[in-house]
């Protein structure tokens, strides 16, 4: 009976081989307009209004695991569904159409058409301010290599600026633990600078424990930091109506210690695929 009682315990807190089990996702009512629908019915791209308890009304593009939902979803459709958010992930569980309505044009491009940097090119030497308001030019990074990411801090899905973090805060772990024999530091830079002032910046740092001998955030004005970006990759659309409403992808630059460009990363990148690029192996 005293192994009995002692297990029934132990089950529930949760204790017992098998029996943690993640905390399920949480689910939020959301309504809006459609923007895009990738042709491969997994991802939709929609301007929705206020999610309460989630997030402000901005245009964001949102994951389907099944891909029936996205059937016959088409520009313009008016749509009511649920989000389901975990944290590492977010997808739509259920979407309708409820109405058509045309678009009135309001985003706008926050980057013209530049000449991406082709391997092996120097990166642009920018000057960024820090977290603690210093400015920083990334050639003071010479000598080790980089890696440079692009965040913004009022960023909601998990599987977008908060997957960054995730993965930097990993790369950093190997860093700090010596897997990496080279000097490595990590860039992570909003292009929000509006919001994210070196205060903000700060407190986030802290938040997602950046070290600041190897990881910090900095941003510049926004001119300067979307043309920057635009050149190794990222695509930022801004609606002048809403500040906080920024749709873009994922970009994440490899930098040698020379300062010359390794590689740049999508948004399917992983810590080890990043470290492997960090830290090649030495020519046999």
């Amino acid at each position: 009976m005293r192994h009995a009682a002692i297990a029934l315990l132990l089950v529930t807190l949760g204790l017992l081989p098998g029996c943690s089990r993640k905390p399920p996702g949480r689910e939020y009512r959301i309504t809006g307009h459609v923007l895009a629908v990738k042709a491969d019915l997994t991802e939709i791209t929609i301007r929705h209004d206020d999610i309460p308890g989630f997030m402000p009304a901005m245009t964001m593009p949102f994951k389907v695991k099944t891909r029936a939902l996205l059937k016959d979803r088409q520009v313009g459709d008016l749509v009511e569904g649920t989000l389901v958010v975990t944290d590492e992930d977010a997808w739509l569980s259920r979407l309708e159409k409820t109405g058509w309505s045309p678009f009135e044009e309001a985003a706008e491009a926050a980057s013209p058409p530049v000449d991406p940097i082709d391997r092996g090119e120097l990166v642009p030497d920018e000057t960024f301010i820090d977290q603690d308001g210093r400015a920083l030019r990334l050639s003071e990074l010479r000598g080790s290599n980089v890696l440079l990411t692009f965040i913004y801090t009022r960023c909601p899905l998990p599987d977008f600026c908060p997957r960054m973090d995730r993965q930097f805060a990993s790369v950093q772990r190997a860093v700090e633990a010596g897997e990496v024999k080279r000097p490595v530091r990590l860039l992570s830079v909003s292009f929000d600078p509006d919001f994210d002032t070196p205060a903000v910046l700060r407190e986030h740092a802290a938040r997602v424990g950046a070290n600041p001998r190897i990881w910090k955030y900095v941003t510049a004005p926004r001119a300067r930091v979307d043309a920057f970006g635009a050149r190794l990759g990222l695509d930022i659309i801004r609606n002048p109506k809403n500040a906080a409403d920024i749709t873009h992808n994922l970009r994440t630059a490899v930098i040698d210690p020379e300062g010359r460009l390794i590689t740049v990363f999508g948004s399917d990148w992983t810590p080890e695929l990043a470290l492997r690029a960090l830290a090649p192996a030495a020519p046999r």
